[in-house]
């Protein structure tokens, strides 16, 4: 099962991973100026990942691939990692629509 680790950045800001069961991490968020802030980002992310038009499906100057998971109100709530192949951005995407909805939430302590 998936969780959600968040995490302090060294300027202060809060931002979340979502790993999956086997601890690749899958989406992260951007900065968020509160712990709250960044614990509704997981919120967001929970129910809008159930919706497959919420995922925007990028490539990068290099070819590479990757997508971006966004609020019902347009904003990103994460990104993906690069993938050399747009298979493996579905792939990543279906994990995150199977490890978001019930994945645990932690925090990391530094």
């Amino acid at each position: 099962m998936g969780k959600f680790i968040i995490s302090k950045r060294a300027n202060g800001d809060f931002q979340f991973n979502l790993k999956a069961g086997n601890g690749q991490v899958i989406l992260s968020s951007q900065g968020y100026s509160s712990k709250s802030s960044c614990e509704n980002g997981v919120d967001s992310v929970k129910k809008n990942s159930q919706d497959d038009s919420k995922f925007e499906r990028n490539a990068a100057k290099d070819g590479r691939h990757y997508f971006n998971l966004k609020a019902t109100n347009g904003q990103i709530i994460g990104t993906s990692q690069m993938y050399e192949a747009a298979s493996g951005m579905e792939n990543g995407i279906e994990s995150v629509k199977t490890n978001a909805p019930d994945a645990s939430v932690e925090e990391e302590t530094n």
